[in-house]
């Protein structure tokens, strides 16, 4: 018997498995690698919506818990995760210039906006109106994050390599089997495989398609995020990750040329410089049409638990979103009504 069985092993899973290892809480979790989402993430994060800019959701608050639990997982792992890294907005005219002035003396955003105007001086890009600089940002290398830690609980025997198969779930009073496995409770945290679970499926988690480059651009030599309409990451060795495109209709994991030629087209309207694409990936994002996390117990079985829906923003939100799950299960504590699925219940009853 352990206390919990995870399904998934993206950024909601590890950050569930850490709030249970904190808390001596037994577990093993089952993993297909079905869902991409996490691994072929940009994984910045960025407490400002920058084509608004105004502040994301619950910011303050994931911000904290976000740099407190990747450094815990560096010194844990033994691996370089979180890398600090500032993002800077390209302003296209002078009135995106006031605008984000305007936005800088808020007093929330106050200590995320530099009122500092930058002057490009970087001749691969094109930014006569210069900069804004966002602070406190970074980047989180996901790939190297899910792989490290699949091996550290490999090791510890904690984690099966397989397909879940919900047939093979029994569910009574006081826990839950799965084959040889018996646990008091489950949490799916599959991302956009939560579409084929049939505890879940009535939630309304539509999935967006998001698709990524990575370019060899040896002349850039460009440290900094760089955000126009699309994003320039630098990931090390002159390479640079460009992205996000988003498609609601399109939900396979496979590239398409098209993402790849919207990519290229805005890249180039503020790229000057040579560069040779070395790859291209794709994944579903887990969103939801009201764009806050699915979280909490199912409507009628005690035991069975959700952790999704953290869209583009898993970085910033698994972190918060576990520890909110973890005490309200272990605790009590109610969980954010903004991101509880009770809000979901009448879609429930209507199945």
């Amino acid at each position: 018997m352990v206390d919990y069985l995870i399904v998934g092993l993206g950024l909601a899973g590890i950050a569930f498995c850490e709030k249970l290892d904190e808390h001596g809480k037994t577990f093993i979790v089952i993993n297909d690698d079905s869902q991409t989402s996490s691994n072929i993430a940009g994984g910045l994060y960025n407490p400002v919506i920058l084509k608004r800019f105004n502040l994301a959701w619950k910011a303050d608050e994931q911000m904290v818990l976000a740099q407190n639990f990747y450094k815990s997982l560096e010194d844990k792992l033994g691996v370089s995760l979180d890398h600090k890294v500032p993002v800077l907005r390209i302003f296209a005219s002078v009135e995106e210039q006031n605008l984000w002035f305007e936005a800088a003396d808020k007093e929330k955003l106050q200590p995320y906006l530099s009122t500092k105007l930058l002057i490009n001086d970087n001749p691969c890009l094109k930014a006569p109106f210069g900069f804004g600089e966002v602070l406190h940002t970074g980047r989180v290398d996901t790939q190297k994050l899910v792989k490290a830690y699949s091996g550290y609980l490999s090791k510890k025997k904690l984690l099966y390599a397989e397909t879940f198969n919900f047939e093979e779930l029994k569910t009574g009073t006081n826990g839950l089997s799965y084959r040889d496995i018996s646990a008091k409770r489950i949490v799916f945290a599959t991302g956009f495989g939560l579409k084929k679970n049939s505890y879940f499926n009535y939630l309304p988690l539509n999935g967006t398609k998001g698709e990524l480059l990575t370019i060899k651009a040896p002349l850039l030599k460009e440290e900094r995020v760089i955000k126009s309409s699309v994003f320039i990451i630098p990931i090390g060795n002159d390479q640079y990750r460009i992205g996000a495109t988003y498609k609601w209709k399109d939900k396979n994991n496979e590239p398409t040329s098209e993402a790849r030629l919207e990519l290229l087209t805005k890249l180039e309207t503020f790229l000057n410089c040579e560069y040779k694409i070395v790859n291209h990936v794709a994944g579903i994002r887990p969103t939801v049409a009201d764009r806050r996390p699915l979280v909490g117990k199912h409507p009628v079985l005690d035991h069975i638990y959700v952790l999704n829906g953290f869209g583009s923003r898993g970085v910033m939100i698994s972190p918060y979103a576990s520890n909110q799950l973890y005490e309200y299960i272990e605790r009590g504590v109610p969980i954010d009504p903004e991101m509880d699925i009770s809000r979901f219940k009448k879609a429930y009853l209507k199945v």
